[in-house]
């Protein structure tokens, strides 16, 4: 006679499904700047660990060159601390003009030319967690703007929310 455990292991095997359209058969794996880099915005004092393009395109090299590419880590992620304190007159994310002086495009485009992908911080908030533009009010024109960027994916904080102000269906 079969255990209840065995029971229910064979059970979840019968139950679970999935759509056989060749997404997300691993985790999203790659390179995130924020365990190594936290919001280190002082380039001058610290040129080589600074938030700023040539990070991002050095570490995006460094996935290639070193197999990470080949072995299916194949994102490069922007965390916070990589735009401009204000929203540009438009309303829309503006990246630092001094550390990313070439824009979030082309950035995106370096990433995409060595088969990466690029992702990017944002924050459902009225601010991100370090106190830059936030997305409350503006997730409409954010989403666009990220896509006129070619970002492929967005990491969306929860700093600075108040869940009132969240419609219900939002509240996860």
């Amino acid at each position: 006679m079969m255990s209840l455990a065995r029971v229910l292991l064979l059970m979840t095997f019968h139950v679970t499904n999935s759509l056989d359209n060749g997404l997300a058969r691993t985790p999203p794996m790659g390179w995130m700047s924020w365990a190594a880099f936290y919001c280190q915005i002082d380039c001058e004092s610290h040129p080589d660990h600074c938030i700023n393009e040539k990070l991002y395109q050095d570490m995006a090299d460094r996935l290639v060159v070193d197999g990470f590419l080949a072995a299916g880590y194949n994102r490069v992620h922007i965390d916070d601390c990589w735009m401009e304190k204000e929203r540009s007159k438009e309303g829309r994310l503006v990246a630092d003009h001094q550390r990313f002086p070439s824009g979030i495009k082309k950035l995106s485009k370096y990433m995409h030319d060595k088969g990466l992908q690029l992702g990017i911080y944002e924050d459902y908030g009225t601010e991100t967690c370090e106190g830059y533009p936030g997305s409350l009010n503006h997730l409409q024109i954010d989403a666009e703007t990220f896509a006129s960027w070619d970002v492929d994916y967005l990491k969306l904080d929860g700093c600075n929310v108040n869940t009132t102000l969240m419609p219900i269906g939002k509240l996860w």
